[in-house]
């Protein structure tokens, strides 16, 4: 694994599954029985440039699972870039500030321009619509804890992404990391303009990845094991597509879609957030509590995924099992009251 981790093009299948087995090791403080301090004294600086709840929080509280401190900056307006800053300055005083850093930027490239001026660790928390690695890593490693409990194996596994493929960052990543595990199958459904980069299908159907592209979310998906939903990034639409825009039930993921057309073992998956307002058909509401939505596992895995992260990046992940201690504090048996298992 290279020093910074910007695109799961710098990993390969061995970094991957070792980070997996890494933040398997992980599970006990990620879920708060045992606490470690093996990154005490280290800071963490979390640069977000672009709105951020969950992966923002998610890399602070992993590393502060790790014993670690973390110094937030979040938005363009109270940066010095504001002021006309370059990256490279940035990185370079940022670096002088922290042992590991964390970006979120709107434009894609700007996280490994800014890589390319330091030496301390560097992490692309998603660069507008190119990648979000982090973000494919803990995918996976749900898929493959999912397969686990159903008894299913990764191999040969059917993937639908639906949704803003175009825009949509993390199946951009998420996709390259299965072409990593092929043979897979993966089938494509988007609204017309939002179709996944042709350039990405080339590239991961010549490792070996089956790919099938279909026009709407119509027909049989019985044999789908994973259905992989985005929401419709109109942020980064122009103003052309903007105008008359808008999504039709044909392309959302409810009830209906599930009972009809997947199978009682398909899991949904979404990298949040999610739109829940009515007239957005992103993922539907009405599938909150049943069984097969795996999202806030999903957002769950992201702690001992991305401790996994920092502990490979800044080598430290031999002296975990040596400073395990047990919680103090009173932890709920089921942190939501709707949480299930498949």
């Amino acid at each position: 694994m290279s020093s910074h981790l910007l695109s799961i093009d710098s990993l390969s299948r061995d970094d991957i599954d070792h980070l997996m087995r890494v933040a398997a090791r992980m599970e006990p403080i990620a879920s708060r029985r045992k606490i470690t301090r093996v990154l005490e004294g280290a800071v963490l600086g979390n640069l977000f440039f672009e709105a951020s709840t969950r992966t923002r929080v998610s890399f602070h509280a992993a590393f502060c699972r790790l014993g670690g401190s973390v110094c937030d900056t979040t938005g363009f307006t109270f940066s010095s870039m504001a002021k006309g800053e370059s990256l490279y300055d940035t990185s370079r005083v940022m670096s002088g500030y922290c042992d590991a850093i964390v970006m979120r930027h709107p434009d894609q490239g700007s996280v490994a321009e800014f890589a390319a001026a330091t030496n301390v660790p560097v992490i692309n928390a998603g660069d507008g619509p190119g990648e979000h690695p982090s973000q494919a890593l803990l995918d996976f490693y749900t898929i493959d804890k999912e397969f686990a409990l159903q008894g299913k194996a990764l191999r040969d596994a059917h993937v639908l992404m639906t949704g803003d493929l175009k825009y949509g960052r993390t199946v951009h990543s998420l996709i390259k990391l299965l072409s990593r595990y092929a043979p897979m199958r993966v089938t494509l459904v988007a609204p017309p303009g939002l179709e996944m980069p042709s350039h990405l299908i080339e590239r991961v159907s010549r490792q070996g990845l089956s790919v099938e592209i279909r026009e709407s979310l119509a027909g049989d998906f019985s044999d789908v094991d994973v259905v992989y939903t985005t929401r419709i990034q109109k942020e980064r639409f122009t103003a052309e597509m903007s105008e008359g825009f808008n999504l039709s039930r044909d392309f959302t993921v409810d009830r209906a879609f599930l009972d009809s057309r997947c199978n009682a073992s398909t899991i949904v998956m979404h990298p949040l957030p999610r739109d829940s307002r009515p007239e957005a058909n992103d993922l539907d509401v009405d599938l909150n509590g049943d069984p097969r939505l795996a999202i806030f596992r999903q957002t769950d895995n992201g702690i001992p995924v991305r401790m996994a992260i920092f502990a490979t990046l800044l080598g430290v992940e031999a002296l975990i099992d040596k400073d395990l201690r047990d919680v103090p504090w009173f932890v709920p048996e089921r942190l939501g009251v709707d949480d299930t298992t498949l």
